[in-house]
């Protein structure tokens, strides 16, 4: 299988706010893994949590890709440092399907999903608040959703640096190691 290709789009970016380093470590590991399927370059993490990025990054050592996890102590400062477009994915938004087309053509993407309680100065200091649906949902489905958007989905092979690849079949599990396929 071929290495995976870089889909077009705009740079992503994920801020991921409210972390609870106790109470949230599988919903978090939910959202990395999700941002980093889907072509998402870094996540932020706020606050750190330095047990999650080393368990991500053993994921990314294993499946490859160059997929970061940076914890922030100050969320705000991502926000207003970040050099591109920034958009809060809440259920409180505009629709998805009425912001992608303008957000396609934007160079970086800051995607910012939010924990138990999101600051209320979020919905001010993005450029973009966005739903991808009006209903309560998780975040992990509403970044899932918004990176296809932006993104498309990757095709199957073998990401850059990877020591495994999944072998898609009809049924069951088959994992090869990287060299196998060559």
């Amino acid at each position: 299988m071929p290495s995976r290709p870089r889909k077009a789009g705009p740079r992503v970016s994920v801020l991921r706010v409210g972390h609870r380093a106790g109470r949230d470590p599988r919903l978090t590991t939910h959202v990395a893994l999700t941002a980093r399927a889907l072509g998402a370059e870094r996540l932020y993490l706020h606050p750190p949590d330095p047990e999650l990025a080393q368990r991500v990054r053993r994921v990314g050592e294993m499946w490859g890709g160059s997929f970061e996890v940076e914890g922030v102590d100050d969320w705000k400062r991502v926000v207003r440092e970040f050099d591109g477009v920034v958009v809060h994915l809440t259920m409180y938004g505009q629709p998805i399907s009425a912001v992608a087309p303008k957000l396609r053509t934007q160079s970086a993407i800051l995607l910012v999903v939010g924990g138990a309680k999101v600051p209320s100065a979020l919905y001010g200091l993005a450029a973009h608040n966005v739903a991808v649906g009006h209903q309560p949902h998780s975040e992990v489905a509403a970044l899932a959703i918004a990176l296809e958007q932006l993104r498309g989905v990757p095709g199957p092979g073998a990401w850059p640096g990877a020591t495994h690849a999944i072998v898609p079949q009809a049924r069951g599990k088959r994992v090869r190691k990287v060299r196998e396929l060559a």
